[in-house]
């Protein structure tokens, strides 16, 4: 088997550098190289890094180009050995300068000890740290808490959410957001779920409602700007920011950037968890720069314990005992390789929902059954891929008669969307069905809303979504699964690495069945994404 694969540059990096070349002061070999540089950070740039390392004759070449002006804008910037893009360099070095700034903000200590004793009672042998987080919330103006799935981040954050609002008066104007429609979502299931725990008259002060970022920052669609920002800021006296770990570089420093003077910013993420698509590790360089701000929860309250074990030995990178696990014979751990062929697994899987459809269920019963369960990928396109599966899985379907296709659109269908579409209030990652109206007798696609309730939508109106019988892990961020099948590819390719699998790994509750070579499992084990960044040096600089 072929293993090996090598660095594509795109269409979009050729255009990109002649563009730069064009403009460069350079001829000759030294052009040619420039154009080799150019290539490579804008390939970099694709890949996530916010910059690259270069050499000191690297260094010289482009400070001869002519782009690399250190006294006025110009397209590139040299620094500490790093190239960036100018719009990347100026995101990094704001926030950079932001975040130290927010995270040496202090308010003052209160005598909260019996209060905490009540949100956290009972002494186990080791730390207890929510409650230590919840200690440093009280008086610092940046808190981050990080945690696998499970480990009690949303509690917390709803224990710290009533801890400052008993001891603030007049209380805190509070706004709690997400990164996606999806991520909001939850958060906003799992906030109410808390707060039924709370005194009324605190429950009161905390809100049930959660945004996208997007939306909180008020998007001018198709430009990049937002309404809120450093001289239109966000009203708010503490923001809440869950699935930290899916924001990228240009949205934070936005984000932060938008924060009014004397506010407060907790952040919730998995610090393991695959970096945002777009550019930068903002919550890994976070967690490594400012300790003092942060408190990662480590003891699970959820997982079965096999499905923690595989992603505990994943994340260490310990890829024999990872695939030890999977291959124990007769095991009852809810990890294994999947035994059987996949579509066939896959659709037995989902002929349930489908089923619940056929009977006349209710939207919300449909959804219930088919949220249960995820494919989970890690290319779109290929085989093993998105494309793949779905594809093969609707045939299959189709075969059984458990779907009727007449068209794009058939009863059933199970859709994502893929770009944010204010004006429907969709956003990239809300998931759907297509059913019956029982009012009109036509399709609509039916999605779920946060307070329980249900909305429609003609499908001639979704011009942007997919069928999702299969996802990519990266977009499966921010849910969660009783069962996940995780497909990895033939070969060996640039996607896979450790934080994807643990991703998808840590998606599922129950059970955990993945389809995979051996060779091509033990080297996603192996190989660990590091983001290229400037951002953890400039934060412990800035302290």
């Amino acid at each position: 088997m072929n293993t090996s694969y090598q660095q594509q540059y795109s269409r979009l990096d050729y255009s990109f550098a002649e563009f730069l070349v064009e403009r460069c002061h350079l001829q000759g070999e030294a052009k040619t190289q420039f154009r080799g540089l150019i290539l490579e950070l804008s390939a970099q740039q694709s890949a996530g890094h916010s910059c690259m390392q270069i050499s000191a004759e690297a260094v010289a070449l482009i400070q001869a180009s002519g782009l690399a002006e250190p006294d006025q804008p110009a397209p590139l910037v040299v620094e500490a050995g790093r190239l960036y893009l100018h719009r990347y360099w100026q995101y990094e070095t704001r926030l950079a300068g932001q975040l130290a700034a927010l995270s040496r903000q202090g308010f003052p200590a209160v005598d909260c000890q019996p209060a905490l004793d009540h949100y956290f009672p009972g002494q186990d042998a080791e730390p207890d740290w929510q409650k230590l987080a919840a200690q440093r919330a009280l008086t610092q103006g940046l808190t981050i808490i990080s945690g696998g799935p499970g480990t009690g981040k949303t509690t917390t954050v709803v224990k710290i959410l009533a801890l400052l609002q008993q001891f603030n008066q007049p209380s805190l104007h509070i706004a709690l957001a997400a990164p996606t429609g999806k991520a909001a979502m939850r958060l906003q299931e799992s906030i109410d779920n808390s707060k039924q725990h709370l005194p009324e008259q605190i429950r009161a002060l905390i809100p049930s409602q959660v945004s996208t970022l997007h939306r909180l920052l008020g998007a001018k669609p198709p430009t990049p700007y937002f309404r809120h920002h450093a001289d239109n800021p966000l009203p708010y006296d503490l923001l809440v920011v869950d699935e930290s770990s899916m924001v990228d570089l240009a949205l934070m420093s936005k984000l932060v950037d938008a924060l009014k003077p004397g506010s407060r910013l907790i952040l919730l993420g998995d610090k393991d968890q695959l970096a945002s698509v777009e550019s930068g590790a903002v919550l890994a360089d976070l967690t490594q720069s400012l300790p003092g701000n942060t408190i990662e929860l480590l003891k699970s309250h959820r997982f079965h314990a096999g499905i923690k074990q595989l992603a505990d030995a994943v994340n260490q990178q310990h890829a024999a005992t990872a695939w030890d696990l999977l291959t124990q014979p007769g095991s009852e751990s809810g990890v294994a390789l999947l035994a059987e062929e996949a579509v066939d697994y896959a659709v037995g899987q989902y002929r349930r929902y489908l089923a619940l459809m056929a009977s006349g269920a209710e939207f919300k019963a449909v959804f219930t059954e088919f949220s249960r369960f995820q494919v989970l990928c890690a290319n779109q396109q290929g085989p093993n891929s998105v494309a793949d599966i779905n594809f093969r899985v609707e045939q299959q379907l189709s075969r059984l008669h458990n779907i009727h296709r007449q068209g794009a659109w058939y009863a059933g269908r199970p859709v994502m969307i893929t770009a944010n579409t204010p004006s429907l209030q969709l956003f990239n990652g809300d998931i759907g069905i297509c059913l019956p109206d029982a009012e009109s007798g036509q399709l609509k696609v039916f999605f779920p809303r946060g307070d329980g309730s249900s909305k429609k939508i003609s499908p001639a109106r979704l011009q942007t979504c997919q069928t999702v019988f299969a996802m990519t892990v990266h977009k499966s961020q921010g849910s969660e699964f009783e069962q996940v099948l995780i497909m990895l590819p033939e070969q060996l390719n640039p996607v896979l690495s450790k934080e994807l699998l643990y991703t998808a790994i840590t998606r599922a509750k129950q059970q955990v069945k993945i389809v995979a070579d051996r060779e091509v499992f033990i080297d996603c084990v192996n190989k660990s994404v590091q983001r290229l960044s400037g951002l953890a040096e400039k934060l412990a600089l800035a302290q």
